[in-house]
């Protein structure tokens, strides 16, 4: 989670108010936090935010919700913003690179150091957050005086401009920026495939900025920088001006004037506020406390926006900077924070209960001492795999499978529908280790969209036999207590002729066999295999996991 760094000093005097130390140790983690070095009270303090508030990324953000929240100036902090008089256009070739520009300007700012550290702090943790490390959004921050409105966002070849960028002294290409600079080594992959690069120019094409990458070393800030232009770019709008919106709303705490641009969409930031209506007797049952109109406005004061009510209705003032607030149940955990978790209580159960084992946690219990008194060794796998190895490699019937929308690799799109495919993997990562090798696990599978445990126990050896795995599945199925019976199985995951099916009750519970060679080396392994896989869930079902 981030962890921003500031002094007890610089956080008081962005209050407005020397606060206590020790208040600020108890009370900061109330707001969603936890506190770090805070032994001794010593004038350098951290604390590591949970990822949801943004907003609080910087001591700047964290002295504006203390502010309302210690009730020192309770209530929704608004920004005025002037115009600057600037314009700035968005240009088509960068619409197919990185489409989405927004911009804003902070005059009369006085830098410090303490600025200087904590914007970069800042900067740091949204693009690691809510940039997904500068891949949705990334954020400049230039000298304005050293550069002539109005600005440009456009895209250009890699070889077209050159320019000195941040922390060098000489000029490079957009090419060799990607290639030498640091920064550009570590983000290249994310202009990977592109034909035009991103670019910021002021009117005298002079470049104040390569995004994601890094800005040009000619609008650095300084201690004597006085004005200041942010921008932010970026692959989804709602970050970009989220980012833009938190940036601007912590310097304005330093003292500077917002400043509006002229964009063709309209000015940049709008940070006006977001409505939501929610109902108190809702949000009353929901928390399970009882609170008036008064009770309700107070907390909500407390985490910094607004309220107003028409009966039960309250309509929720929101500013721009939360955005982790989407849905009224974050409005009732605003509410709960903001009435105080350390007030929330009850009366404890007098009675005494006792609980036990689920059934399917019971089965798997007792079979996992029956197989490893077969001689079985448990492993654990990811539950998910792939259509290639569930089906195609391993000639399994195919299932309706659970895919993953976005997966991360080209292994893991679909929950697992069998376990065989699981063990097959773990024994071709194990296939130079000594034979044999006899591996079991307990696990669930997906089936029509539904989990259902199985049971999967596979052997590697130099030589196997139907016969062997034969009598391993039917001691399995002696030890869950069922009467079964086995027939002839055609799938093509065996040799023709070494498979079977396990049927209890009329209902098939399972199969096993000696993998074909096929299979075998579609999963590039050399050994014979042999397995059985059962569904006992029907099994589980009629005895409630009560098997001896």
């Amino acid at each position: 989670m981030p962890v921003i760094n500031f002094k007890y000093s610089d956080l008081c005097a962005l209050i407005g108010k020397d606060v206590p130390q020790e208040l600020l140790v108890e009370r900061i983690p109330l707001i969603g936090a936890d506190m770090h070095q805070t032994e001794g009270f010593s004038e350098d303090m951290s604390v590591e935010f949970f990822p949801d508030r943004p907003d609080l990324f910087s001591v700047e953000g964290l002295a504006r919700a203390l502010r309302a929240f210690l009730d020192i100036e309770p209530g929704q902090k608004r920004y005025a913003v002037g115009d600057s008089g600037i314009s700035a256009t968005i240009e088509d070739p960068v619409l197919g690179v990185r489409p989405y520009f927004a911009c804003a300007v902070i005059k009369d700012i006085i830098v410090t150091d303490d600025l200087i550290r904590s914007l970069m702090e800042l900067q740091e943790k949204l693009h690691m957050t809510i940039g997904r490390k500068r891949n949705k959004i990334a954020i400049g921050v230039h000298n304005l005086d050293k550069v002539k409105p109005p600005f440009r966002y456009t895209a250009v070849r890699p070889n077209e401009v050159s320019f000195v960028p941040l922390n060098m002294t000489e000029k490079m290409d957009l090419k060799e920026i990607l290639r030498s600079h640091d920064k550009g080594r570590e983000y290249a992959h994310l202009l990977k495939g592109k034909e035009r690069y991103p670019i910021i120019f002021d009117k005298n094409n002079d470049v104040l900025s390569f995004p994601p990458i890094i800005n040009g070393a000619l609008t650095t800030v300084t201690a004597y920088t006085r004005n200041i232009f942010i921008d932010v770019t970026g692959n989804d709008q709602k970050a970009v001006k989220g980012a833009l919106d938190i940036v601007t709303t912590a310097l304005a705490e330093r003292g500077g004037r917002i400043c509006s641009v002229k964009m063709a969409s309209g000015h940049s930031p709008d940070l006006r506020e977001q409505k939501m209506r929610i109902s108190v007797k809702e949000c009353c049952r929901f928390l399970g406390i009882d609170l008036s109109e008064n009770g309700i406005k107070e907390a909500i004061e407390r985490m910094g926006m607004s309220v107003s009510f028409d009966g039960d209705e309250a309509e929720i003032s929101i500013p721009s900077t939360r955005l982790d607030i989407m849905h009224k149940v974050d409005v009732f955990e605003d509410v709960a924070v903001g009435y105080g978790f350390e007030r929330f209580g009850g009366t404890y159960i007098s009675q005494q209960t006792s609980g036990e084992l689920g059934p399917v946690t019971s089965f798997s219990d007792k079979m996992r001492d029956v197989m490893i008194g077969l001689g079985f060794t448990e492993v654990t796998t990811l539950t998910l795999s792939n259509q290639k190895d569930e089906f195609e490699r391993s000639g399994l019937p195919v299932k309706t499978s659970t895919c993953v929308t976005n997966p991360i690799t080209e292994d893991h799109t679909c929950l697992r529908s069998y376990l065989m495919p699981s063990l097959m993997r773990i024994l071709r990562h194990n296939k130079h280790r000594d034979l044999p090798q006899r591996i079991f696990e307990i696990g669930f599978v997906s089936d029509e969209h539904r989990t259902t445990p199985h049971i999967c126990g596979m052997v590697a050896a130099s030589k196997t036999s139907f016969t062997e795995i034969k009598s391993i599945a039917e001691a399995v199925a002696r030890e869950m207590g069922i009467e079964y019976k086995i027939s002839s199985c055609g799938y093509r995951t065996f040799i023709e002729g070494r498979g079977a099916f396990i049927s209890s009750n009329g209902r098939e519970a399972g199969f096993f066999g000696e993998v074909s060679p096929k299979v075998i080396t579609d999963y590039d392994m050399t050994h014979p295999v042999m397995f059985f896989e059962m569904d006992p869930s029907h099994i589980i079902d009629e005895k409630a996991g009560r098997l001896f």
